[in-house]
């Protein structure tokens, strides 16, 4: 509205992006909840992998210290499922945080397309202001010099 603070907007254009972000970001959000707990998951499930390694690798040196002839050898293949086993939860962990990476990204992305988008009806609602603040209606058709050049 002319002399007044007030900013007139396409009430439908805004009402679209508005939806468009209202539907776009709890999708993401569900997605970056469930990544997280995918993740976790994943990790719970290196760890307790892990700790059956260790526990089946004790278990194994105990009943191999009973033996005095195969001592060495049992705290060798030990000392070999234990590396193995921290090498598969060291594996597990880095293919889940790939995972995450990967979903983290999409993320991202969504949420700078929905950034866009706001920032395109911010634009449309500043240059609806500018609008108002403006000359006249002669002055934003022909332009604020062309109506001297007329005269």
């Amino acid at each position: 509205m002319p002399l007044s603070s007030s900013v007139l907007v396409n009430k439908e254009e805004l009402l679209e992006v508005l939806e468009a972000a209202r539907k776009d970001l709890p999708e993401e959000i569900k997605q970056a909840r469930w990544v997280v707990k995918d993740r976790e998951e994943l990790l719970s499930k290196a760890r307790r992998d892990c700790e059956a390694i260790v526990q089946r690798a004790n278990q194994e040196r105990a009943r191999l210290i009973s033996k005095q002839e195969v001592v060495v050898a049992g705290e060798e293949e030990a000392s070999r499922i234990l590396t193995e086993g921290r090498e598969a939860a060291r594996q597990m962990r880095l293919e889940a945080e790939d995972y995450v990476d990967a979903k983290l990204a999409q993320f991202e992305i969504a949420l700078e397309r929905t950034m866009g988008e706001l920032q395109k009806a911010i634009g449309q609602a500043r240059r609806g202001r500018d609008k108002l603040r403006g000359g006249t209606v002669a002055e934003e058709e022909f332009g604020p010099g062309d109506l001297e050049e007329q005269t």
